[in-house]
This record gives structure tokens, C-alpha cells and sequence, in this order.
């Protein structure tokens, strides 16, 4: 055998053996053991390379399979674990050098489009990913660095060609017998080590080509990431740098960007899934490729070729080397020339990838060459400058020729190659080009390359020229659709405002979004003025009025609001001036030209047509100049509106600049009213000469100029109407400001008071009321206005009326005169008419007067009167308040049925408003409003109760139907108050009448019942106290009548409707109305109507009632227990109500407590019944939910009794009668509930429904109610009386079954808060019991003791559990606290020591905080002998903490809390050992927050010292010279601490930032400490050593400081001490710091 096996070698060179057969024979020589062939791998290896080579040199011939068997062969040689681990061993093996061009020459066949290689993609780089994959093998590639070069050129080249290809097409580079190879390449490492391969002729089974097309080309980027790691490698071996950067730029550049963009641009996104290109690949590749360009085109040995192309002659001379440069001639017009070359890519990706690589390698740049030091450092900051103006002209952006670098084209590397030309006239793609130069831009803002003052004072402002170039350029060629082009702009102002500030009324008309960026920079460079100026020349350009954006948007109001406020006074006033100049100068010659011309063709009879034309030109220039006066007006309504207003701290120039501007404001708006007035008389002129004047002809000169004459009459109505406008704008603004002047500053002197005074003298009646009048008169002309023509205008109008409103209401002898004035004025601010208009529609306002509309004009006039109400409800008759109170109920429906539309932020819409005055306290301080809002809501409820259905007619719903009460008769009886709507005897009597029978008389249905719901959220979010008492009485009854006395549809269908729970969800509502109406301050007037045991029996009836009759069966747990606990909260509200008003308390609480018990037992009747009852009658699911009802209702009743348990001995005798009645019915309802039934399988465990929290917590209630009860008896009988629990074995046996489940496994939170409640309550219990039976006290420790071992150890393994989170405990953590005080109230020592070790034990730095480690060291040090045992493990644990510093601890005040619990550590009479440990683990601590929360010693730095000075103060006293003998080990116990003392005291010189103003104070500490006792000298040269370290701290002052404060004996000690220091260790340091750098 091994003769055959020895010939295989002889059988692979001889002619006469098929191919085949040598493959097969090569394949079994491989994995064959006993294959005895010398340097089998070398052999096999080049045997089959030289078989590779020989085919494709056409030396030999085999057919295509073979040669497709021979790559495989080839692979798996190359990815054979066998040859890995010969390699790694260290045996020579290696492939022929020329397998390198080869495996290229396959790579060139593979890209070539259109072509089909004999051997598939996969198997070529499978083979190439081998061959990396190791030193010696890749050596045919590494060892030369142009093979590497083009090898990597290859594989870019064929994945930049896989990306582009599109996602239905099939592979474009594969081979007809891809998937026959498919297997060997999925798997390389499953080679011929491991199994014998089938024959490579048989063709494999037929599949899916597109999953192998993917995995191919996963595998191309697998080996892409291979090969740019292998040659990055190989680069940077590289010493020529010139020939790296050669080869990068010839070959490599274009491939690798066009890669890059495609790896990383969103486009190609579904490639990369397509091609099941991860992420993290895609990312690893990139930054190969930028290391790669970065480390190429950019080193540090290129820097002086980079000056000598870039800088001008002037800026690098001098700087250059004697030998002149040593790399490219020009590298950037290399790079330049290839990245501008086309052809590289397709054409509609071209300028996409040029623009993102010049962004590139602007970073690249600045990373290698933007940083130098000292003066190098603005050089190298120029050179980047330089390179930025370089990259900005190859976008194809033309800066008019301006260029500060050398101005040499790119220059060409391919021979007739033409450079694409300097500058064009645009870039192919606006987007792409700005979003370059904003990256660009941007990075050079980052970068700081641009020093203002050095560009200016050395460089000729080269840089400022550069950037205006380019600014100049994008106003020239303005792109304001593009996000970027304002980005841009934005840029350039943050990198200096002079760069825009020629061009700045170009900025302000292109770029109006640039207003913010503007007005914050001018208010820093205190500026603003000159904006303004500019802002207003744009304003005043009669062109852009119509194309420009709105001129005070949302945030530029904001922005200018404000910048206006770090404005100083003066600017403000000046900008005022100047928008008033605006309006005089540019804005009042062109609204009062006259039409002379037109009226004089007119006369003489011809020329029609011109004076027509004429006549609309006039208009235009009109309509154009009131456009101008609507913008002024509103910016000098908002600047004035953002001014701080004049005091009487104002200086008096400006006082008197504020008073000459409001003269000058005066006198404009005169101006404008005079024209108005003017343009109406010559209005009624014209039109009186017309019809006088028409000719016998003109009928037919009509017909022809029709249209031109409807055209002239709709202008000159708009500019009348934007005129008007803004002059009531001003005259508004003026009257406000004028006003708010005069009141906050005495200084100022009120125009319109000066002007009220003068006209009262000659009229003798006040202009207040001639002026509110004239607004009020309907149709009436003032100075020309008509109110009817704009919707601004009239909200204007009512803006002004309000504000005399206010003047007449401040004079008093004005008010007592014309109280009818007010009254009306009131009722036109309202406009009655439009409040009643549907505010169902959602309209928007933005809080700005000029952005007022028909869309918006609604929500400006309902906010107008709502935040004026207090002003004007009181003059308002009772239908206006009524028709406020609807609209205001309406919008909220609105809201509510609408859900709130989507708004923009600082948007208002009605029902926003509406809702902020319903929860404002503004509402409840309108008496009158509040009621009728109260009488809308009654109103609307009662009209829902009566289109309902009547299932029973009751004699509440008839007298409703008599008097026609109802959502549709609201305007009748608005005015009528509720005991007139709502007949309150009535609805008493139904409601005890439905709560004794429980029938129900009304049904509603679904809409009706969310009709309702939202009736009552509105109700919610009334405040109770605001109601009187008939609106009280009246709603209260109402609300409890329809829970008694109605039900929803659903509810009665509820077994066809499994998940309803609309019902449940409107009586929770209804509960918590009631409960909220039950705290009104006016609720004493509805228990004079019915009893509050009434109520409450009434409430609990009518739920037991539905729950009997299955009414909740189908409701969703959540909705449920909502319920029980909303019910819960009225019992108690109401109970509390009863005994804090302390009327026939006894008679309600009986009442009550005597339902409650009788309906007990009737309902434990029904948790028990026989299985004949359960099958025939009774519903086990509505039984178990009654008696969960009548639980809860106990439960709640008992608790409300307790906690007014101790107030007065009659109250107390009272409540605990009670507390006796309902305790005995809850001890057998609960041990009923416990019983576990076996009536059927089908049929509910009750302790599982009502669930283990409510079980127990009941049980708690029981327990407080009898240790209430007898705490009260104790106190009325002798001390000796023994205390007994009446239900003490049903609290042993839940004790007992809580501490079985309470740590066994997970449990849900309420439970174990409950459990922990319970047996807090009931340790309490079992210690009073033992503490009054003295006699039995021995049985009854043990018991207690042994209870209280039982808990710890529960309470210890709960929080220890894995199950519980850091979340959980912190919810746990009141009720465990609870339970703990109540262990060690008056627990014994030992008890105290036993919960400390179990706490030690069990210690987490995890779970435990700051707080809790203070509590267990100041509780633990209280006894001294737990110093070792407890208190270091805790100290210890707590310092564990410390050290993961402030990520751990993010709360600064847990330090100084720690801080606090170290004081507490004994430190005193201690033994050595004991001190030591102690001593060690407090300092420990102190060095952990030194080190680790040095911000929380810049503020606790005293309570640290404070705790150091023990220590110091501690060893001192350990260490002091004694009559015994100072040796052995508990000297050098001492010895150890003192070295830590001085330690610590290095750390505290060390953050001298802390203690720098403590210094001082810590050597008096020191001295006065020293001077008390005399030190051992080894423990002395420790402790001086340190606090010489805090003598350097010291300054002279603190010397002298000390020198005169110290007592005469410390002094002394001060001296020797300062007198040591200053001859031995500052000498010493000094002469250190001489030498020191």
C-alpha cells in the first residue's frame, strides 16, 4: 500500500494520467495520512499552480471543469486547517510569485462587463481571502507594492460594479457552473482535513441562484475588508512617501471615493440589504478607505509641497527648506485633476461624488496640517485657508474671479485630457454644491482658521475678501428653496458679520429666515439700530411685498422679544424713531398724491382712458405704500410691545427721548387719520359730480370700462382698508404704552391726559366718553374709520374701547356718572353675535394681531374676552354671561369630541383657551359667570337624561318634561337659577325611592353615555368651592340621582358583549364628581336636604344592586378595581364630612353601619350556597363582585372611623361602637371569602378573584379597627385590664401564610406591601398583649421572639431575592421602614444586635443608598462592642460605593450624608486591634471621595475635614508618650495610622482648589491638638511631615492670621512648628523648585 501510495507523485507529472484523475489523486494525497510524499503541501501547492499557469500560458489543455476543480482544489488548500497549522508552526511553505498576476488577470476578467469568465467570482476570491489570510502566504503580493496597489484597484473596481448593478438583474460576473462550486465556497474551513470530496464533475442539485448571488457578494466584501487591511499594512511600510502618493492618486482615488459613496449614501441603501451588507461592514470599510487617503495624499513629509502650491509667494517665503521641496510637484492639482476627470463613474453620480470627497478631504487636511504651536499655528491654520479656496472653485462656483491662492488649473495626468475649466456658470446640482460648501464652511468655523484681527493686521484681509466673494456668489445666484443656501449664509455671519454686512438689505430680501441669526448677532455687537436701518429700506421695497415670507413669524417675534430686552433703552428708542421716519418718508407721500389729473381730463371732456389709467396707478402706488404701513405698523407695535418700559429708576435723556417719540408717533397717526378722512370727502365728492355729470353717451363708455372700474373699486377698497388698520394698530400701541409710561414712571408726562385736559376745558365733557362713544355708535365714522370693513379692524376697535373701558373704571367721578357707557362697551367687546357663532371648528391664532383673519379671527376675539372677563363680566347682563357660559361649555365638548387636533407650539385655538380659563382660579372669582357655567352643564345633562329611554317613569323625569328643560331650551332658561330647574324634593325622593328597589329608570346608550362622560370632565375640572350652595345642592342631587336612577344599554347586554366597560367607566366618573363636590365649602347646604348616611347608603345600595343583577360581569379588571377604589374614596370623604361637622354623627354612622352589616349577611349567604342554587339562580361571578363591593365599603368605613379615633371621649365612645359592629362582620365575611369552594370546577375560588392584596389588606383594617377600639377602652379602665383580639386566630393564620409566600417566589408588589402593612400592625399587636400580661411574660417572649426572627428572616430573603429589581425595592422600601420601627421600638438589645448581623450580612452596595448606610452606622455605633462586627463591614461596604464614583452616587448630598455617618464611628476607647480597623476604614472612605467626587469637595470640604480632624486628633491622642512601655505591636499599630494621616494630608494639598481658604483653619486644629499632648517621635515626624504639606497652602496672610488669633500656649507651639518649616522644609522645597520645570 504504501508503494501505491508513493507514486501518486509520479502518477500527477505523467502525460499519460487524465486530468481528472490527477485531481482526484492530488485530493487523497492531501487528506491522506499514509500518503508517503516529501513536503507534501510544497509539492501539492505547486503542483497545482503550476497546472493553473500552464492552462492560461496554453502550455497544457484539460476541459473547463478541471480547470474549475483545480481553483477549488486550490481553496481548499489555501483555507485547509491543516497548512494554518503547519504555518503557524513555522514550515516553510509558499506559492509561485507569479500566482499574484495570475489571480489578477482572473479579478480583470471578473470586472470586465459583458463578459463570462470560465471560473465564477466566488471560487477567485475565496481564493484571494485564503491567500491574505496569511504572512507567508500573501507575501506574492505584500512583497512588491504595486501588485498590492493593483490587486486592491481590482476588488474596488468589482465591488463598485456589484453595487450599481440594479436589484432584479441577475449576477452580472458569474460563470455557468456557479452553483456546481458553491458548496466548497460557503464553507472553506470544511475541507479536505475533515471529508472526502464528491468528484467535482457531478452537477449538484438544482437551486435558487439569487441567495448564491448574495452570498457571493457578502464574501466579495468580506475579502474587500480583508484586502484594504492587508494593504493599508503594507502602505504604511512604505518609505516614499512620493510613490505612495503617486500610485493613491493614479489608481486607487477615483475607485476608492466612488466606493465610499457608494457604501455610505442613503440611495444605496436597498443594495446593502440586497446584498446582505451589514452595517457594521459597510462602516469598517469606510474608515479603511479614509485611513488609507488620509495616510497618502496628506503626510507630514508632504507639507512643504503643500506650501509651495498653496501660499502665495509673499506668505512661503522664507519657510521653505535649503533643498526646496521633496514631494509632488503640485500635489492638490493632482488631486483635483483626478477627482474632476470624468469617466470614473456614471454621470449621475459624478458630481455627487466629487462634492462629498472634496468635503472629505478638506477634514483629512485639517487633521494632518491644521495644528501647530505657537506662531506655526495661525501658519498652518492659513495653509488650510488656502486649500479651502482651492476646493470651493472645483464645485463649479464662480466667485467672479476672485481667488487669493496661485491660480494654476488643476493640471491633467492623462495625456489630451482637457481640465475642466476654472469657474462655470453654475453647478450641475445646486442642492449637492451648497450642502458642500456648507460642510466646508462649517468644518473651517470649527476649525477657528479664520483669526479676524490676524487676517486683517498680517494677511491683507485675504481671508474676509475670500468669504465676501463667495457670499457676493450666493445672493447673485440665490437658492432660497434650498435649506443649505441659508445655511451657508448663517455660516458666514458666525464666522464674522462684516462678511455679509455690505451685502445686508441683499440678505434681508433674499434670506428672510436669516432675520434671528441677524438680531442676535447686532444685539452682541450692540448694533441692532443699524439693522433696523437696513431691515427697513428691505421693508420699504415696493416689489417684495408679495413674495417675502410673513414679516413677523412665530420665531422671529420671539427672537426679536428677546434680543429687544439686552438692548439698552436708547437703541430701543432709536429703532422706534426710525420706523416712524419710514412711514413719514416713505410711506405718507404716496398715499396722499392726488388724482388732480384725471379730474381735469374729466372737466374738459376727453381723455377717459388715460385719466382711468391714471387713476389705477394712483391706487397701485396706494395699495402699495398701505402694504408698507401694515408692515411698519405691526414691527413698531411689536418692538414697543418688547421694550422694558420707563420707571422711575429710567435716567431722565431717556425719559425725554420715550416723550418726544410718542409726540413724534402722535403727529404720524394724525397724518394718516387726516388722510383717511381726506379720501372719503373726495370719495362723496366724486361720487356726487358723477351722477351730476353723467353725459347722454356715457351709457355706452360704461359698457367698455366696466371691468376696469369693479378692478379700481376693489384696490382703492383694500389700501383703505390696510390703512385703516394701521393707523387703529398705532392709535392702539400709542394709547397703551402712553398709558404704561405715565403709571410706572412719575417722570413721564402722558400725552393723552395733557390732550383730556384741554379738551375738557372747552367741551366740558371728558374725551374718555366722547372717544368710547364714538367707537360704540353703529355705522359711525371716527376720523374716517368704518369698524365694518376688516376683521383686524374691529378687533382693534374693541382693543381700544377696552382700554378707555379702563381709564373711565379707574377715575372714579367718570364711573358714577355713565355706568349705561360701560355696560354697552362691555356688551360690543363681547359681540354677543359672535360668540354664539359654532366654535366647533378648530381655528389657530399665533397671539399676533397682524396675523389676524377670517381663519383666525374667532380664536383672537374669544381670547379677548376671556382673559378680560374680570374687567367686563360685571357689566354684562345676565344672557351675555349666559351666552359666555354656552360657548364656553361648547368649545370644550368640541375639544373633547375632537380630541385635540395636532398644533404648533405658541398656537392658540378656543378650546385651548377655553380650557386654561376653565382651570385658572379666575373662573371661580366670576360668581355670576361660574353659575351660569354650572346652569349650561345642568341643563345639558338633563336634556341627554331626557331623550334617553324611560324605562320606568319616576316623577323627577315628569317635572323635567313640564318645565321643557334641555339642551334645546338653553337661551330660555338661562337666566333661571337650578332650584327652579331642578326640583330638589323630587329628585331626594327618587333617589331613596331607586336606591330601596333598585330599578332603574333611565337607559342610556353608548353616545349618550359619552355624551355624558364628557359633561362631567368639564364638571371635574370646576372648582367646588366656587358653586353656591343652591348650585351645590342642585348639581350634587342631580350627579347622585343618576347613579341611582340610571344604567347603559350595553350594561344590560353584557353577556353579549364580553368586553364592555362603558358603564363602569361613567360611574367612576360620576364618584369622583361627587366626591370632589363633597369638599365644596357650601356642601353643608346639601345635607340639609338628605342625610349623609342617606347618601352613602343610597351610593353602596345602587351598586350592589347592579352588581347583584350581573351589570359588571363583562368589566375589564382594571376598570374594575378603578371603580372599587373610587368608591372607597367617597366613603371615606363622606364619613369625614360627617364627623368634622359634628351633626347627628351617631344617627348617619348608624345608619350606615347598620346597612352595611344586614346586607353582609345576606350576601355571605349567597358565597355559600348549595350547587343546586349556584346552577339554577344565583350568578357566582356577580356574588363574588357584591361582596368585593360590601369589603371594600367596610373597609373604607372602618378606616375613616379610625383616624378620627382620640379628638373627644363622646366621639370616641361613638366611633368605636361602630368600629365593634362593622369588625364583627368583617371577621366572618373574610373567613368566608378564605374558605376554599368545591360546588363545581367551573366555579371561582373568591380569595383569587378579590386577589391576596385586598384579602390582607382588609384583614389590616380589621386589625387597626380592634387595636384602635381598645387603646380608647384602655384609657377609660384600669391598667391591669388583659387586652384580647376577637379575631386573633384568622391574624395568626394570615400571619402565618404571608411569611410562607412572601419570599418563596416572585409576588406582586401590592401584595407585599400590604403583607408588610399587616404584619406591621400585627407585631404591634402580639407586643401589647405581652407586654400588659406580666405573669405569662416568659411564654409570651418567646412567642414574640420567635416572630420576630420569622420576619427578619423574611424580610431578609425578599430583598435578597434575584427576582427583585433595584425599582422594587425602592417601592418597597416606606412599608419595610415601617416594619422595622415598629421591630426596634421597644425591642430588647439582643433583638436590636440580631436585626444588625442579619443587615451585615446581607449587605449589597447595589440596593442599598446613601441614607440607609447612615441610619446603619449611627445605629450600630450607638453600642461599641458592634464596631468590629458591624459597623467596619458597613463603613466598609459604603466605601465599595464610594469608589465607583459619580456615575453610582449622582446625588452630591448622599456624600455629605456619608460624611455625617462617619462622624458617628467610634474612634475612643478602642483596643489596638479594634482601633485599627476602624481607623483604617474611615480614612478608607475619605480617600475614596477625594478621589472620586472632586466636585462634591468643592461644597463639603468642611463636614471632610471635620471627620479628618478625628482621626488626627484620635492618633494623637493613641500615640502620645506614655508611662508604660511604647513598644511591641501596638506601637506600630499607631505608627501605621500616623503615615495614613500623613498620606491624607499630601491628598488635601494635592486638590488645593478645595482647601486653599481652610488651610489656616486645619494648622490651628493641628497646633491646638498638638499642644494638649506630647508624641511619641516617630508618630511626631509623621504627622509634621504632613502638615508641612498644608503649610505651603498657607499664604502670608494667613500666617499673620494666625500669629495674632492663637491663645497665648498654642501660639508657642505655632512658632516652634512655622519655625521648623521655615528652615527645614521650605528651604528644602524652594531649592527643589529651582530645578523643577
Amino acid at each position: 500500500m504504501a508503494a501505491i501510495y508513493s507514486g501518486i507523485h509520479l502518477k500527477l507529472k505523467s502525460p499519460q494520467t487524465p486530468w481528472e484523475d490527477k485531481l482526484k489523486l492530488a485530493r487523497f494525497a492531501w487528506i491522506s495520512n499514509q500518503c508517503l510524499l516529501p513536503n507534501k503541501e510544497q509539492v501539492l501547492l505547486d503542483w497545482c499552480t503550476h497546472a493553473l499557469t500552464g492552462w492560461y500560458n496554453q502550455k497544457v489543455e484539460f476541459s473547463l471543469n478541471v480547470l474549475e476543480g483545480l481553483w477549488c482544489y486550490l481553496d481548499d488548500l489555501l483555507h485547509s486547517k491543516k497548512l494554518h497549522s503547519l504555518l503557524i508552526q513555522g514550515k516553510a511553505v509558499s506559492l509561485r510569485l507569479n500566482m499574484a498576476q495570475l489571480l489578477l488577470e482572473r479579478l480583470q476578467e471578473c470586472a470586465r462587463v459583458g463578459s463570462k469568465p470560465p471560473v465564477c467570482v466566488s471560487t477567485i476570491l475565496s481564493v484571494c481571502q485564503g491567500l491574505l489570510s496569511s504572512p507567508a502566504l500573501s507575501s506574492v503580493f505584500t512583497t512588491k507594492y504595486e501588485l498590492m496597489v493593483d490587486l486592491l484597484a481590482k476588488i474596488c473596481s468589482l465591488a463598485c460594479h456589484e453595487l450599481q448593478q440594479p436589484l432584479v438583474t441577475d449576477v452580472a460576473v458569474t460563470c455557468q457552473d456557479e452553483m456546481m462550486t458553491e458548496c466548497l465556497q460557503i464553507q472553506p474551513t470544511k475541507d479536505l482535513d475533515n471529508s472526502q470530496i464528491e468528484p467535482i464533475t457531478e452537477s449538484p442539485p438544482d437551486s435558487d441562484p439569487e441567495p448564491k448571488k448574495n452570498l457571493r457578494s457578502a464574501n466579495l466584501y468580506d475579502v474587500l475588508l480583508q484586502v484594504l487591511s492587508c494593504y493599508l499594512s503594507v502602505q504604511r511600510q512604505q518609505a516614499n512617501p512620493n510613490r505612495v502618493f503617486t500610485m493613491v492618486t493614479n489608481q486607487l482615488i477615483q475607485t476608492l471615493v466612488l466606493l465610499r459613496h457608494l457604501l455610505t449614501s442613503g440611495e444605496f441603501a436597498p443594495f446593502h440589504t440586497h446584498l446582505h451588507l451589514r452595517q457594521q461592514l459597510c462602516r469598517d470599510i469606510r474608515v479603511k478607505i479614509d485611513s488609507i487617503l488620509q495616510l497618502a495624499l496628506f503626510p507630514s513629509e508632504h507639507l512643504v509641497s503643500y506650501k509651495e502650491e498653496l501660499l502665495p509667494s509673499k506668505e512661503d517665503s522664507g519657510k521653505r527648506g535649503p533643498g526646496g521641496a521633496k514631494g509632488p510637484l503640485k500635489p492638490v492639482s493632482a488631486i483635483l485633476s483626478k477627482l474632476s476627470a470624468p469617466g470614473y463613474c456614471e454621470p449621475a453620480l459624478f458630481y455627487t461624488v466629487k462634492s462629498n470627497t472634496l468635503s472629505l478631504l478638506f477634514k483629512f487636511f485639517q487633521e494632518s496640517y491644521g495644528k501647530g504651536r505657537g506662531e506655526s499655528e495661525e501658519a498652518h491654520k492659513m495653509l488650510c485657508f488656502y486649500f479651502l479656496t482651492r476646493l470651493v472653485p472645483a464645485l463649479d462656483l464662480s466667485l467672479d474671479g476672485h481667488s487669493p491662492a496661485k491660480a494654476e488649473k488643476p493640471v491633467s495626468v492623462s495625456p489630451g485630457q482637457k481640465s475642466p475649466p476654472a469657474s462655470l456658470s453654475s453647478p450641475e446640482s445646486w442642492s449637492l454644491a451648497l450642502l458642500a460648501v456648507e460642510s466646508l464652511l462649517s468644518q473651517a468655523l470649527s476649525a477657528d482658521i479664520y483669526n479676524v484681527a490676524a487676517d486683517r493686521i498680517r494677511h491683507g484681509e485675504v481671508q474676509l475678501n475670500f468669504y465676501r466673494a463667495l457670499g457676493q456668489m450666493l445672493f447673485n445666484q440665490a437658492q432660497p428653496s434650498i435649506p443649505a443656501w441659508y445655511r451657508c449664509l448663517k455660516v458666514l455671519l458666525s464666522l464674522n458679520h462684516l462678511i455679509l454686512e455690505p451685502d445686508l438689505d441683499q440678505l434681508l430680501s433674499s434670506a428672510w429666515l436669516m432675520v434671528c441669526s441677524l438680531l442676535q448677532i447686532s444685539t452682541k455687537l450692540r448694533q441692532l439700530p443699524r439693522l433696523f436701518s437696513e431691515l427697513l429700506s428691505v421693508i420699504c421695497q415696493p416689489v417684495l411685498d408679495h413674495v417675502r415670507p410673513p414679516l413677523l413669524s412665530e420665531g422671529i417675534s420671539a427672537s426679536l422679544r428677546t434680543c429687544l430686552l439686552d438692548t439698552p433703552p436708547s437703541q430701543g428708542v432709536e429703532i422706534c424713531s426710525l420706523v416712524l421716519e419710514s412711514i413719514r418718508k416713505y410711506v405718507l407721500p404716496d398715499l396722499v398724491k392726488e388724482e388732480g389729473g384725471s379730474e381735469k381730463m374729466e372737466t374738459d371732456g376727453g381723455g377717459d382712458d388715460k385719466g382711468i389709467k391714471k387713476e389705477i396707478k394712483v391706487d397701485q402706488e396706494r395699495e402699495d405704500a398701505s402694504l408698507k404701513l401694515s408692515s411698519l405698523s405691526q414691527l413698531l407695535h411689536a418692538i414697543l410691545f418688547s421694550l422694558k418700559t420707563l420707571d422711575n429708576t429710567s435716567p431722565l435723556p431717556i425719559v425725554r427721548q420715550s416723550q418726544g417719540l410718542m409726540q413724534e408717533m402722535q403727529q404720524v397717526l394724525k397724518e394718516l387719520l387726516h388722510v383717511l378722512s381726506s379720501n372719503k370727502k373726495a370719495a362723496v365728492k366724486s361720487n356726487t359730480s358723477s351722477v351730476q355729470k353723467t353725459p347722454k353717451k356715457g351709457k355706452k363708455n360704461l359698457d367698455h370700462k366696466e371691468v376696469q372700474k369693479v378692478s379700481e373699486s376693489k384696490m382703492g377698497a383694500l389700501w383703505e382698508q390696510k390703512t385703516q388698520e394701521a393707523a387703529l394698530l398705532l392709535k392702539y400701541t400709542w394709547v397703551e404704552v402712553d398709558t404704561l409710561f405715565y403709571i410706572h414712571c412719575s417722570k413721564y408726562t402722558s400725552l393723552d391726559l395733557v390732550q383730556t385736559a384741554a379738551v375738557s376745558e372747552t367741551e366740558g365733557r371728558a374725551p374718555v366718553l366722547t372717544d368710547i362713544e364714538s367707537y360704540l355708535a353703529e355705522g359711525n365714522v371716527i376720523a374716517g374709520l368704518q369698524p365694518s370693513c376688516s376683521l383686524v379692524s374691529c378687533l382693534l376697535l374693541k382693543l381700544l374701547t377696552l382700554q378707555q373701558t379702563k381709564k373711565i373704571l379707574l377715575d372714579t367721578p367718570l364711573l358714577s356718572e355713565p355706568s349705561v357707557l360701560v355696560n354697552k362697551a362691555a356688551q360690543f367687546i363681547l359681540a354677543k353675535s359672535e360668540c354664539e357663532v359654532s366654535l366647533n371648528g378648530e381655528q389657530m391664532w399665533d397671539g399676533q394681531i397682524g396675523s389676524v383673519n377670517a381663519n383666525s379671527y374667532l380664536v383672537a376675539h374669544w381670547y379677548l374676552v376671556t382673559s378680560n372677563l374680570p374687567l367686563i363680566a360685571p357689566y354684562l347682563s345676565s344672557e351675555d354671561v349666559c351666552c359666555v357660559a354656552d360657548a364656553l361649555v361648547s368649545s370644550l365638548l368640541s375639544r373633547q369630541t375632537d380630541g385635540g387636533k395636532d398644533r404648533p407650539p405658541g398656537y392658540l385655538t378656543i378650546s385651548l383657551i377655553s380650557s386654561q380659563l376653565l382651570q385658572s382660579p379666575v373662573l371661580a372669582e366670576l360668581p355670576s359667570l361660574f353659575s351660569a357655567t354650572v346652569r349650561s352643564l345642568t341643563q345639558r345633562i338633563v336634556g341627554v337624561l331626557k331623550a334617553a329611554h324611560v324605562h320606568k317613569a319616576c316623577p323627577t323625569l315628569l317635572k323635567f318634561q313640564e318645565k321643557g328643560i334641555g339642551a334645546k331650551s338653553l337661551k330660555s332658561n338661562a337666566s333661571q337659577p337650578l332650584p327652579t330647574l331642578v326640583d330638589m324634593e323630587t329628585i331626594v325622593e327618587d333617589i331613596l325611592s331607586s336606591s330601596k328597589t333598585g330599578e332603574v329608570s333611565v337607559l342610556l346608550t353608548d353616545a349618550q353615555s359619552k355624551e355624558l362622560v364628557n359633561l362631567l370632565q368639564i364638571l371635574t375640572d370646576l372648582n367646588p368651592d366656587g358653586m353656591n350652595s343652591e348650585d351645590l345642592s342642585s348639581m350634587f342631587l342631580l350627579l347622585l340621582f343618576m347613579l341611582t336612577s340610571t344604567s347603559c344599554q350595553s350594561d344590560q347586554m353584557a353577556m353579549n358583549l364580553p368586553e364592555s366597560g362603558d358603564g363602569v367607566v361613567f360611574l367612576v366618573k360620576l364618584l369622583r364628581i361627587l366626591t370632589c363636590l363633597l369638599e365644596g365649602k357650601n356642601f353643608q347646604s346639601v345635607l340639609k336636604l338628605i342625610h349623609g348616611g342617606t347618601v352613602l347608603q343610597a351610593v353602596v345600595s345602587s351598586l350592589l344592586w347592579h352588581s347583584n343583577n350581573g351589570r359588571f360581569r363583562a368589566t375589564r379588571s382594571p376598570d374594575w378595581l378603578d371603580l372599587v377604589k373610587t368608591l372607597q374614596g367617597f366613603i371615606r370623604c363622606t364619613v369625614q364630612l360627617i364627623i368634622i361637622r359634628n351633626s347627628s354623627v351617631r344617627l348617619n354612622l348608624d345608619q350606615f353601619a347598620s346597612y352595611l352589616t344586614s346586607t353582609e349577611i345576606a350576601n355571605r349567604e349567597i358565597m355559600a350556597p348549595s350547587s343546586a342554587t349556584v346552577s339554577a339562580k344565583a350568578d357566582p361571578q356577580a356574588s363574588i363582585l357584591s361582596v368585593h363591593l360590601l369589603l371594600a365599603s367596610l373597609t373604607s368605613f372602618s378606616q375613616a372611623m379610625t383616624s378620627n379615633l382620640g379628638k373627644s371621649k363622646p366621639m370616641d365612645q361613638t366611633l368605636t361602637q361602630m368600629l365593634t359592629r362593622t369588625t364583627a362582620s368583617l371577621g366572618p365575611a373574610v373567613e368566608s371569602v378564605l374558605k376554599p369552594r368545591t360546588v363545581s370546577k367551573s366555579f371561582l375560588q373568591p380569595a383569587s378573584v378579590l386577589g391576596q392584596a385586598f384579602v390582607v389588606e382588609v384583614v389590616t383594617v380589621m386589625l387597626h379597627c380592634e387595636l384602635s377600639s381598645l387603646s380608647v377602652e384602655e384609657e377609660n379602665k384600669q391598667k391591669n385590664t388583659q387586652i384580647t383580639l376577637s379575631h386573633m386566630s384568622l391574624y395568626q393564620s394570615i400571619c402565618q401564610q404571608i411569611l410562607k409566600e412572601i419570599s418563596s417566589a416572585h409576588r406582586p408588589m401590592d401584595f407585599l406591601v400590604s403583607s408588610f402593612h399587616f404584619l406591621s400592625a400585627f407585631y404591634k399587636a402580639v407586643r401589647k398583649a405581652a407586654g400588659e400580661r406580666e405573669e405569662e411574660q416568659g411564654e409570651e417572649k418567646k412567642e414574640l421572639d420567635e416572630l420576630y426572627m420569622q420576619i427578619l428572616q423574611n424580610i431578609h430573603r425578599l430583598l435578597t431575592a434575584s427576582w427583585l429589581s433595584p425599582d422594587d425595592v425602592c417601592e418597597l422600601e416606606p412599608a419595610v421602614h415601617e416594619l422595622l420601627r415598629h421591630l426596634v421600638e421597644k425591642g430588647t438589645t439582643g433583638q436590636f444586635n440580631l436585626l444588625l448581623v442579619m443587615i451585615r450580612e446581607g449587605l449589597d452596595t447595589g440596593q442599598l443608598r446613601a441614607g440607609n448606610y447612615r441610619f446603619l452606622v449611627r445605629s450600630s455605633s450607638q453600642d461599641v462592642s458592634l464596631t468590629l462586627p458591624f459597623t467596619v463591614p458597613t463603613v466598609t461596604s459604603m466605601t465599595s460605593l464610594l469608589r465607583q464614583g459619580e456615575g453610582r452616587i449622582t446625588n452630591p448630598h448622599h456624600v455629605i450624608l456619608v460624611l455625617g455617618a462617619l462622624q458617628s464611628v467610634p474612634l475612643d476607647h478602642l483596643t489596638p486591634h479594634v482601633y485599627q480597623s476602624a481607623f483604617l476604614a474611615v480614612h478608607e472612605a475619605l480617600f475614596a471621595i477625594i478621589q472620586c467626587h472632586p466636585q462634591v469637595m468643592l461644597n463639603a470640604a468642611p463636614s471632610f475635614l471635620n471627620v479628618f480632624h478625628r482621626l488626627m486628633a484620635s492618633i494623637m491622642q493613641e500615640g502620645r508618650q506614655r508611662a508604660d512601655a511604647d513598644t511591641g505591636q501596638d506601637s506600630d499599630v499607631y505608627l501605621r495610622c500616623s503615615r495614613l494621616i500623613e498620606r491624607m494630608y499630601s491628598h488635601i494639598a494635592a486638590t488645593a482648589e478645595s482647601f486653599t481658604t481652610l488651610s489656616a483653619f486645619m494648622v490651628a486644629q493641628y497646633v491646638t491638638e498638638l499642644q494638649k499632648v506630647t508624641l511619641q517621635p516617630d508618630i511626631k515626624l509623621h504627622l509634621t511631615e504632613g502638615i508641612y504639606q498644608i503649610l505651603d497652602l498657607c499664604m502670608e496672610q494667613d500666617i499673620k492670621f494666625l500669629t495674632a488669633g492663637l491663645q497665648m500656649g498654642v501660639r508657642e507651639v505655632f512658632n516652634e512648628l512655622y519655625g521648623s518649616y521655615t528652615h527645614y522644609h521650605k528651604a528644602q522645597r524652594q531649592g527643589e523648585d529651582k530645578y523643577t520645570v
